[in-house]
């Protein structure tokens, strides 16, 4: 079958571990399934698997890819939950100690089908097309589950999000206008201040700079860059959750004096569970919200995608599609 894999690992040049070609066709073993994929989103986590990060040398060659949407065997349309976790765990998957992602430890998406456990088949409503599903498990569901588990906000609250124009940023701002948050986004660059006032954010301002109030909530995917303005934007008692570092995970000034004196929570997000990613499926049909998409690639096209994912000029996903 078709395969977008990587064979190698390069950290300073990763697309030149990238390979497109056949591999062999997956074989389900008992428990999973089959699933004929017919759109895939790339994710960073993708990138980062060619530099060798959070892939082990003895898994190569693997397929990239974490998310996909599909038919199963039986031909029903389906999104793919991107976590594995054992199959004697029970509760929150993503609390497992022993879960994966898939192309971590089983192959991933980039292909003519992948193999998951028959548990990680969610059904896909009608209203989403496979490209806009394909979106949703990793940087949507981390994104619904940051804004309405982990920092459990509702109706009226205010949020804050950091670094408009990534895939987790966009469908922050975008859910949070969708569950009737008041929305404020950040962004270095003014096209993406711009894009994200369309997307739903009713204020948008330059990185760094001063809120007109401060907020119930914080949504960080930036890390080092953001980090201090991400806990003074906070309200005594508010909440700031954290799924990423792509600034870099070190900071200069934790703040950690204003943490505790103003009683702020600060909390660790990872992606979600199956019944969210249910949830989050739901609230799409209902509310009419679509992930937001850069680009559509043939996956032959592959390394044009990771090239543009490189080079950082995205607002939004980048999907494949067979």
């Amino acid at each position: 079958m078709f395969a977008v894999y990587a064979e190698s690992f390069s950290s300073d040049e990763p697309l030149s571990a990238l390979t497109v070609g056949e591999r062999p066709d997956p074989v389900a073993p008992d428990g999973w399934t089959t699933i004929d994929v017919k759109a895939a989103s790339l994710n960073h986590h993708d990138l980062w698997s060619l530099r060798g990060v959070g892939l082990k040398q003895d898994a190569l060659p693997m397929i990239l890819g974490c998310d996909a949407a599909g038919l199963d065997e039986d031909g029903n349309e389906v999104v793919v939950h991107a976590v594995v976790s054992d199959p004697s765990w029970t509760g929150d998957e993503t609390l497992d100690p022993k879960r994966s992602l898939l192309s971590e430890r089983y192959q991933g998406t980039f292909a003519d089908k992948v193999v998951v456990p028959r548990r990680n088949v969610v059904p896909k409503p009608a209203s989403l097309s496979f490209e806009e599903a394909a979106c949703l498990p990793t940087a949507w569901l981390t994104a619904y589950r940051m804004l309405y588990t982990q920092g459990g906000l509702k109706p009226g609250d205010s949020v804050l999000v950091q670094g408009a124009g990534g895939g987790v940023a966009t469908a922050l701002i975008a859910l949070g206008r969708a569950g009737g948050l008041r929305v404020y986004a950040t962004s270095r660059d003014e096209a993406k201040r711009t894009r994200a006032l369309d997307l739903g954010a009713h204020e948008v301002f330059e990185s760094n700079a001063r809120l007109p109030r401060r907020v119930d909530a914080v949504m960080e995917t930036v890390g080092k860059a953001t980090w201090s303005h991400s806990v003074k934007a906070l309200r005594p008692g508010g909440t700031l959750v954290i799924s990423g570092t792509t600034s870099g995970p070190d900071v200069d000034n934790a703040e950690l004096t204003r943490v505790f004196f103003l009683q702020l929570r600060v909390i660790g997000s990872t992606m979600g569970t199956r019944s969210e990613l249910a949830s989050l499926t739901e609230l799409l049909d209902v509310s009419g919200v679509r992930p937001v998409i850069d680009q559509v690639l043939p996956m032959e096209q592959a390394a044009d995608g990771f090239a543009a994912m490189a080079g950082g000029d995205l607002f939004g996903k980048v999907v494949f599609t067979r």
